[in-house]
């Protein structure tokens, strides 16, 4: 597996809430997005090209499962999902759950927000944090 020294996604360190040997899936530290995911290929990789048929297929069923998890347990309105790699030009994906009281909706969340959240509505959105990681390993997990 290649590595590409200084990439945070290579060197990652945060904790996972599924790892396996070709990706893994962590849960974003996002105040305003609870339940703000990632898939994150492990071999550093720039673009889905890169990728051989069938890893392209896993990572796709990846970020599908995930998807599934973040609907299942944080009950969004929508979710979006990006694979942008412009700041960080290693392969990941993003998944996030959105819901019309969100800080940017209907705006991309990375847009200049609209609003300021409830705190007691964020608060509950993370207490469905540990559901979340738990439905995510059930999925890669039978």
């Amino acid at each position: 597996m290649t590595a590409q020294a200084g990439c945070e996604l290579c060197e990652l360190a945060l904790p996972v809430a599924w790892a396996g040997p070709k990706f893994s899936v962590i849960i974003v530290d996002d105040a305003n997005y609870p339940g703000f995911c990632r898939v994150i290929w492990r071999e550093h990789v720039r673009e889905m090209s890169d990728l051989a048929r069938d890893d392209r297929l896993l990572v796709n069923e990846a970020v599908y499962e995930v998807e599934l998890a973040v609907r299942e347990v944080m009950q969004p309105l929508k979710v979006n999902v990006a694979s942008l790699g412009n700041v960080v030009p290693h392969l990941h994906w993003h998944v996030i759950p959105r819901y019309a009281d969100d800080a940017h909706f209907p705006a991309p969340v990375w847009a200049q927000a609209a609003r300021q959240p409830d705190e007691s509505i964020l608060a509950a959105r993370r207490a469905l944090l540990p559901e979340l990681a738990s439905a995510i390993a059930r999925r890669f997990n039978p």
